[in-house]
């Protein structure tokens, strides 16, 4: 096999995903959670706050994709200072539920590609090194990967979230390859996003894979290595283990 470490983008590449952050719906439900918790907000109160907090703690940001969910900060400490600014001491573990509640109402379907399960395993059985490398945060991707079966499939799993940085900055590509000891020639990066995944995956040094999925930002093609302008898994399958 020319590579031996395949390292994974997640949404968009292997999960898709829809969420809406702004569907009144999920305010009013997640004002009722917050004030039977001796938090009262309004809809519009707890939506404003939120907001506010999510821009002190993130600055500026490259994409703004809502599946997502602000990958460069520590959500479950917003959904704790919503608690404190109306004088509930919450803990982080309260602080998690909350944001647990949060993605639950606000996704309307989380879902695996075709094939992702059978790829990853694939890869693994020829006794390659399957590493997810995903802009994400951890209390909620932790968990779908759970529900969707994925858990299990891969090496080892960093989100953006417990590391402060995220794709494209070379930062967070050197965590995964210095802490595995992956030299760049053998990996291959796997994602859908011309910037994160492809530019960020090619500073770092990777040979990349570029998937257009329905997710992908309206970009132009990027330069990789292999480029696919629709989703098939199966397609990466035979790149990979055939090329």
């Amino acid at each position: 096999m020319k590579y031996r470490n395949y390292i994974f983008d997640l949404y968009g590449t292997l999960v898709d995903i829809h969420t809406d952050e702004d569907a009144p719906m999920l305010w009013e439900a997640m004002a009722a959670y917050y004030s039977r918790r001796g938090a009262v907000y309004t809809p519009a109160g707890l939506q404003g706050a939120y907001r506010r907090l999510v821009e002190e703690a993130e600055g500026t940001t490259l994409r703004r994709d809502a599946h997502e969910a602000h990958p460069e900060i520590r959500i479950e400490l917003v959904f704790q200072q919503l608690f404190r600014d109306k004088g509930v001491d919450a803990d982080l573990e309260e602080a998690v539920r909350a944001g647990r509640e949060f993605r639950d109402l606000s996704t309307e379907y989380v879902r695996l590609y075709r094939g992702a399960k059978q790829l990853l395993a694939d890869l693994r059985e020829r006794g390659g090194g399957v590493w997810l490398l995903s802009n994400a945060q951890s209390i909620f991707t932790a968990w779908e990967l759970e529900r969707l079966g994925l858990a299990d499939c891969f090496d080892g799993i960093y989100l953006s979230s417990d590391y402060g940085v995220k794709k494209p900055d070379r930062r967070f590509f050197d965590v995964l390859l210095q802490e595995r000891g992956i030299p760049t020639e053998s990996a291959v990066m796997i994602g859908n996003d011309g910037l994160c995944d492809i530019q960020g995956g090619r500073d770092a040094g990777l040979a990349t894979i570029y998937v257009r999925s329905n997710l992908s930002p309206d970009e132009p093609t990027p330069r990789a290595d292999h480029v696919l302008e629709h989703m098939d898994l199966k397609r990466v399958r035979e790149i990979l283990l055939e090329g």
